[in-house]
């Protein structure tokens, strides 16, 4: 596959660039980013006129577009003018050299708090796609490098190396050329001021000398480091682009392999680390060279002496590689773990209702608490060895200078001032490249190799063969009719033979012959699990091949069997980025019986259906995404079930005015289990066990009994019914750009139902009362003092043996200038003195960042149990309201900085303000007048602290939001993958990912931007402080050289110091807006207590009859008394073990029934469960007492034991009995390890059939009372419908059963019927009496829809039911 044509189409418009408009995107994340959301898109795309999708398809412009290329010019343009352009665009040098660009930001961020509408557009250089398409290809070239396997940190550095290299130069001129001047421009003014006669009368130049390299090392170090910071920035967001495009191509063995939670840590976590650790790398190779010029320059001055110290910082080094190592070690352990942590939370989010019906929330809950305690036992190893840098970054020097001092004594050599201070200066030259940023560099760089190396195993995940044909340019699909093939067939498969698992020994599907006609509807049915939506994926080139052959001639459309939509307006999910014809689009609505709910929708067609489509019922979304796939022109419909979640009138409605009328003359493909309609078609194909049993027509098949095997009834007489669907408005007929980041047209007052909620920001500064709550999670206020006292202790004795150091100079001059030559003993108390010194700042220091890691440790793991169990705990009204990926972005990136930057950024903050108070001590002691400058300093560098921060803070929180919606896209583009590619819309999707890149790009960049400014302006304002100090000795001469070494030495730590330790304060607070972010959910408000105090639980043995009675009861899905009620006023009384079916139109409350029952949403009036009110006792004292097979059925990655009985409170014998009773003990046994076989994440490796029945075993092995059957055989075929029925009766025989069902057959020999419409129960009695009263019409006409001969039939079976319910209840009665 030719990737390079993939990943670069041409394309020829107005500006002659690759981009799309984003009004070519499919996803509308609408109002994700608050008032910003009109233009979020823009960021991305600033300069393309707006074009159609049959443009972009055909590579040119259509004369339909150029005609209204002017109007839609100037629309766009309009968009443009909301974010301007980036101020760095158009800067000229100096203004880049000195961060002017960034005075905008910061002046409009101390008048306001910033939101996404101050930002930026992304740079050029930034832009996402572009980036992506770099990568790709030279991820491409490594693919096709025959010499060896593919590297992708070889791919990188082929894109990104030049510009990482040359940053490294500039590095190596600053720490090799001007700091290594430092110290000896120091010894020329510590002579002078001592009196030596060769540095009189040239003081003053050395100090302006000293100056001016210092300046200079300022001046070159800003710029570079913010260049190193921009190009891993780059990198990141390459990666996360070429990451989701891999996604897209990913195979569904691949994907089943790779969960979704891997690939959300990759971009939350893996490619992340590039932000913040890659300007260290250079220092594995300055660092070395550093050390072999310092100890030559030393070793001109004090000779053997100096090899002491550097072959103690040397021996060391080989500690810190090991350690290093050990880290990627860790990393890749801590990662995996991480992986199943966000793994196991992503299913739970996903299946929160069902797992809410279970009961089940508390153990898994735990299952969550386990693996986060593993997973922060692996990441706190990695932070331990970070502490040990940290202790070595205060140690490592002094001990050092410790040794080359004593050494130097020992060798009986006069101590001086010039002496001390040289190797002091030397050594703290040292303490920066190889101390910090050495250790620094092995640690980081091993963490992003590890990240690295997991980014290339999944880009080596095995990808779909056939080509991407979004990418393609295929004839005017939106224009010509439907093609045809008239000499072959549209679909023709020989002798296949496929299997999703390789390893597995049966084939999925095995010897497949078929041909299929052009123009032809054919019908695929069998039992569940017979490899109908395998047979389709097969033809979708989803399932791979592995022998035969498989030809589709034509193009396709496809939909699916689980419906799959994304956040944004109907209109949106129908249209799919594909140009809006009003005639046909009105057609495709009225053909999909959607005009009524339409008129029951607040907006109609622009109302936000929520994500995963979450504020429609199953029929809603089954019926859009069916609308979805007919609305694209093509020549073959692949149609997976989508009659089974609606009822039987609606079904009817779809096959007739859909299948047979709307899609008239092209080639059908339709899995289904409604027999009526088999019929009515051109061919059936029947599948047993994956092998084709028959192919014929109706007829044909009737005559050999293999239809009637399945249930089918003979032939039915339709009787029409008038359709009184009202007519959308069809007068605009012509072509028109759907409109893909607008907000929807809001027709009458209730736009509030048409918003998606927006992630809050919040504002104003970090309170201490959030550091607080977070030093209490750590283990509270004793835990954080004795920390405290540590680090305290620690720069005690750092500046004391400073301190020491030169009153040990003075003395040995003192007894130099009086000749005392018995001072030997003196001496070697000097010398065990500054031991003491040395060793007490290394235990110290270790101790205290041990404690902090550990109060860091205890913290993270409370915070994250804490936010889980809040949301875990918190109403269905909270899921529907936050979005997948907001909630998920908590768990991931909010936690990952908890876990690892904050520790790092505390004992940063910690360390560097106690270090920052020891050298103002000893300057302000040294001479006391220079305590005037160093307030006037600190004064300013508070205000311009509070400035920065202000800015920062705010910037962050965008930030931190706008990653959100990046997340949000990749799960739900994952969701949907079969449906993306058969509709060909990875581009597309891959544009939408590429403007959330840029969103989040254009705030990030303004972060590091006014970070580095921010620490620019302070290593400025340290240089004068500098000069200030080394100017006032000429002002106020010191009484000897010492001081000034002393001081100047210290003075000199500043540059690096202060701007660091006052950006890490900033970080601090940026990185605690992300333990703000979670707090934040410790404040959801739970939906009600899970178990009653003792008093109030009802007893073991509840319910004993079943008994449930509805009493005016009203209920709304959310809290706000005001909304409008989805059931109204229901009172009814359902007997103890009756078998009640609920039976309604798509939308007519049923399920909405179920959640009154367990208590999901807000409610009025009360239900009554055997005379108890279920309001008054805890959720899972109500919930365990009520098995439910739920609409959509629900599997987790792990065992199929796991699945059956999660916390193993059954024997296996009675696992495999509840399997055999639905009729899975076969497929089960088929498996390679039977019950410990592994289930796929969402259970992808069964059909949706086979899961629904897994959900009713569970429902077996629960022995309720009560039983809800939510459609939970509306995916399974009619035998086997009707041997699950059986089971019931037989299971369930004393137990009440409520049965939602749009299939007849499945409710008609219930006790009851239950009618619903528009949230009211119109009719309910039992069927016999309902459809022989004169006065009972609606469900009359609901069965009389279904055919003359199945009323018939229906009728019936209702008489035998109803009086053999008689006859039991005369006898029951004598």
């Amino acid at each position: 596959m030719d990737k390079q044509s993939v990943l670069e189409p041409t394309f020829n418009s107005d500006s002659g660039k690759e981009n799309t408009s984003p009004e070519e995107s499919v996803f509308l994340e609408k109002k994700v980013f608050d008032s910003r959301s009109d233009d979020e898109s823009l960021l991305a795309n600033n300069s393309l006129p707006l074009i159609c999708r049959k443009c972009f398809e055909l590579g040119h412009k259509t004369e339909h577009c150029k005609n209204k290329s002017s109007e839609v010019d100037s629309a766009q343009n309009e968009k443009e003018k909301v974010l301007p352009e980036n101020p760095r665009e158009r800067s000229n040098f100096l203004s880049t050299l000195c961060f002017w660009y960034t005075i905008p930001i910061f002046r409009k961020g101390y008048k306001k708090t910033l939101d996404s509408n101050d930002l930026y557009r992304p740079l050029e250089e930034q832009k996402s796609d572009t980036l992506g398409n770099k990568l790709c290809a030279s991820w491409d070239q490594e693919l096709k490098n025959e010499g060896g396997s593919p590297k992708l940190l070889r791919a990188l550095l082929r894109v990104f190396g030049w510009q990482i290299g040359v940053r490294g130069l500039a590095i190596f001129g600053v720490e090799l050329g001007l700091r290594t001047l430092q110290p000896i421009f120091l010894v020329k003014l510590i002579s002078y001021f001592s009196g030596d006669s060769g540095a009189v009368g040239v003081g003053f130049y050395y100090a302006v000398a000293q100056i001016l390299v210092s300046a200079l090392s300022v001046m070159i170090s800003a710029p570079t480091e913010f260049g190193i910071h921009h190009v891993c920035f780059k990198m990141r967001v390459a990666m996360g682009s070429m990451i989701f495009r891999k996604a897209l191509r990913l195979t569904k063995g691949a994907l089943g392999g790779t969960t979704s939670g891997h690939v959300v840590n990759l971009i939350s976590n893996d490619i992340t680390r590039l932000d913040s650790s890659s300007y260290f790398v250079h220092y594995l190779w300055v660092g070395p060279l550093q050390v072999l010029v310092v100890t030559y320059l030393m070793y001109q001055q004090i000779g053997i002496a100096a090899v002491f110290g550097v072959l103690f910082m040397l021996l060391i080094m080989p500690l810190q590689m090991y350690l290093g190592t050990k880290t990627s070690a860790i990393q890749l352990k801590a990662a995996e773990r991480t992986d199943n942590r966000i793994r196991m939370v992503n299913e739970i989010i996903s299946a929160i209702q069902v797992l809410k019906m279970y009961a089940w929330e508390q153990p898994f809950e735990q299952m969550v608490t386990d693996a986060r305690e593993k997973e922060m036992h692996t990441i706190r190893q990695g932070q331990y060895i970070r502490g040990f840098g940290f202790a070595c970054r205060i140690a490592l020097s002094r001990v050092a200078i410790f040794l080359s001092l004593v050494g130097y004594v020992i060798l009986e050599r006069v101590l001086t001032p010039e002496i001390a201070f040289m190797i002091t200066a030397y050594y703290n030259v040292l303490l920066g490249a190889v101390c910090i940023c050495v250790p620094l560099a092995i640690i980081q760089t091993a963490q992003i190799l590890a990240s690295i190396k997991r980014v290339e195993q999944f880009m080596l995940s095995e990808e779909l063969n056939n080509p991407d044909k979004s990418e393609r340019a295929p004839k005017d699909a939106a224009a010509d009719p439907p093609e045809t093939v008239p000499l072959e067939a549209a679909i023709s498969i020989r002798d296949l033979k496929a299997k999703w698992d390789a390893k597995s020994p049966d084939y999925t599907l095995s010897g497949i012959n078929l041909q299929i006609k052009p123009g032809n509807v054919v019908a695929i049915i069998g039992l569940t699990g017979s490899g109908k939506s395998s047979l389709m994926q097969a033809i979708l080139g989803e399932l791979k091949a592995e022998s035969g052959q498989l030809e589709v001639n034509g193009s396709v459309s496809y939909a699916s069997q689980e419906s799959w939509l994304f956040s944004g307006t109907v209109r949106q999910n129908i249209l799919f980025g594909q140009p809006l014809d009003g005639q046909r689009y009105a057609e495709v609505v009225r053909k999909c019986a959607l005009e009524r709910d339409f008129d029951l929708l607040p907006l109609r067609d622009n109302t936000i259906v929520g994500e995963r489509g979450a504020s429609l019922s199953g029929g809603q979304r089954a019926r859009i995404s069916l609308a979805r796939s007919v609305y694209r022109k093509a020549s073959i419909y692949l149609l997976d079930d989508p009659l089974s979640a609606v009822d039987a009138s609606v079904a009817r409605h779809l096959f007739k005015q859909c299948v047979q009328d709307h899609l008239r003359g092209s080639t059908v493909v339709l899995v289904t289990h409604q027999e009526q309609f088999l019929q009515d078609v051109d061919q059936i194909v029947i599948l047993a066990n994956g092998q084709i049993k028959a192919v014929g027509d109706y007829e044909s098949l009737l005559k050999t009994g293999l239809i009637t095997s399945l249930g089918s009834l003979a032939r039915t007489d339709y009787h029409e019914e008038k359709e009184d669907l009202s007519a959308l408005n069809c007068s605009n007929t012509t072509n028109e750009v759907t409109p893909i980041n607008v907000n929807p047209v809001q027709t009458n007052g209730k736009s509030s139902s048409a918003k998606e909620h927006v992630e809050r920001q919040e504002s104003g500064s970090i309170d201490l009362a959030l550091y607080r709550r977070y030093f209490q999670a750590g283990g509270g206020l004793v835990a954080f003092l004795v920390m405290l006292t540590c680090s305290v202790l620690t720069q005690v004795a750092v500046t004391g043996g400073d301190y020491f150091l030169t009153c040990w100079v003075k003395k040995e001059r003192a007894a130099v200038a009086q000749g005392d030559v018995e001072h030997m003993d003196s001496k070697s108390m000097d010398s065990f003195k500054y031991t003491l010194f040395i060793i007490l700042s290394v235990i110290m220091s270790l101790s205290s960042s041990i404690l902090l890691f550990n109060i860091a440790k205890k913290a993270s793991i409370r915070l994250h149990n804490n936010i889980f169990n809040r949301v875990s705990r918190a109403s269905m009204h909270f899921f529907s309201l936050n979005k997948h990926g907001s909630i998920l972005n908590r768990f991931t990136k909010d936690m990952s900085q908890v876990d690892e930057a904050l520790p790092v950024v505390l004992v940063d903050v910690l360390q560097i303000a106690l270090w920052l108070t020891g050298i103002l001590i000893v300057i302000a002691n040294a001479n006391p007048l220079l305590i005037a400058p160093t307030l006037i300093m600190a004064v300013i560098l508070y205000h311009l602290r509070n400035l920065y921060l202000k800015t920062s803070r705010d910037l962050k929180r965008i930030e931190a939001i706008n990653r959100s919606p990046v997340y949000s896209h990749l799960a739900a583009s994952l969701n949907g993958l079969t449906t993306i590619r058969a509709l060909e819309a990875q581009r597309v999707l891959e544009k939408e990912f590429d403007n959330y890149q840029d969103a989040h790009s254009s705030a990030f960049y303004m972060y590091i931007s006014t970070s580095v400014a921010f620490g620019y302006c302070m290593n400025c304002i340290c240089v004068i402080y500098i000069s200030i100090i080394t100017l006032s000795f000429f002002a106020f001469p010191p009484g000897n050289g010492a001081d000034v070494g002393l001081v100047i030495t210290q003075a000199m730590g500043l540059i690096g110091m202060v701007q660091w330790g006052l950006r890490q304060s900033a970080e601090l607070e940026n990185t605690m807006t992300a333990v703000e972010r979670v707090v934040e959910y410790e404040s959801i408000e739970p939906e009600g207590i899970l178990e009653a105090p003792d008093d109030e639980k009802p007893p073991k043995s509840w319910p004993e009859q079943g008994e449930i009675v509805f009493n005016d009861l009203s209920l709304r899905y959310t809290p706000d008394a005001k909304t409008e009620n989805v059931l109204k006023s229901l009172s009814f009384v359902i007997q103890a073990r009756e078998k009640v079916g609920i039976v309604g139109r798509t939308g007519a409350g049923k399920s909405s029934l179920i959640n009154a029952l367990f208590r999901l949403s807000y409610t009025d009036g009360s239900v009554l469960i055997d005379k108890r009110d279920t309001s008054h006792m805890g959720l899972h004292d109500l919930r365990r007492q009520i098995s439910i097979i739920p609409q959509e059925p629900v599997l987790f990655s792990g065992t199929m034991r796991y699945n059956l009985d999660p916390f193993d409170e059954y024997s296996d014998e009675k696992l495999w009995g509840s399997l055999e009773d639905v009729n899975l003990k076969d497929a089960v046994t088929e498996l390679p390890e039977g019950l410990a076989s592994r289930i796929s994440e969402g259970g992808t490796n069964f059909s949706v059939g086979q899961r629904q029945l897994l959900c009713l075993a569970r429902a077996i092995l629960r022995e309720n009372r009560i039983l809800v059957m939510d459609e939970a055989t509306a995916n399974v075929d009619p035998q086997t419908d009707g041997l699950i029925q059986a089971t019931i009766r037989s299971k369930f025989r004393d137990c009440t059963v409520l049965t939602i069902a749009h299939r007849l057959h499945t409710i008609i020999d219930s006790d009851k019927v239950m009618v619903m419409d528009a949230g009211s129960v119109v009719e309910f009695g039992a069927p016999y009496q309902l459809l022989t009263n004169s006065d009972s019409t609606v469900f009359h006409n609901l069965v009389n829809q279904s055919g003359r001969d199945t009323y018939e039939g229906l009728l019936k079976i209702t008489k035998e039911a109803f009086e053999s319910s008689q006859s039991r209840n005369s006898c029951s009665s004598n």
